[in-house]
């Protein structure tokens, strides 16, 4: 298959402007809207690393900007980032934009 026609090759991925607009909530537990997350488990528990990663995994790949701002922290993002499990394009899209977060995977 043409790697120009593979669909995670062009699928649109939202990043915001700035880390400073993801203010989502720093701890407690979260429950993602259906359209985030359609699995029968919606609900994360921030102090839960391995919940925290897996939330921040769907919302990178699957949120619009609004939602990025909604449902992530900048801080949390920041520290769990070299542990995120993200397709490569996604990992470079965020840190062509943040290259603190570059130096932090490094």
């Amino acid at each position: 298959m043409d790697r120009a026609l593979n669909y995670a090759n062009i699928r649109p991925y939202a990043v915001p402007g700035a880390l400073e607009e993801l203010t989502g909530p720093a701890g407690g537990v979260v429950a993602l809207p259906g359209w985030l997350d359609w699995s029968p488990r919606r609900s994360y528990d921030l102090s839960d690393p391995a919940a925290l990663r897996m939330m921040y995994e769907q919302v990178i790949q699957e949120g619009r900007e609004q939602d990025l701002k909604a449902y992530l922290n900048a801080d949390l993002l920041v520290r769990i980032w070299p542990d995120l499990i993200l397709p490569v394009r996604v990992r470079r899209l965020w840190e062509s934009r943040f290259t603190g977060l570059r130096d932090r995977a490094a």
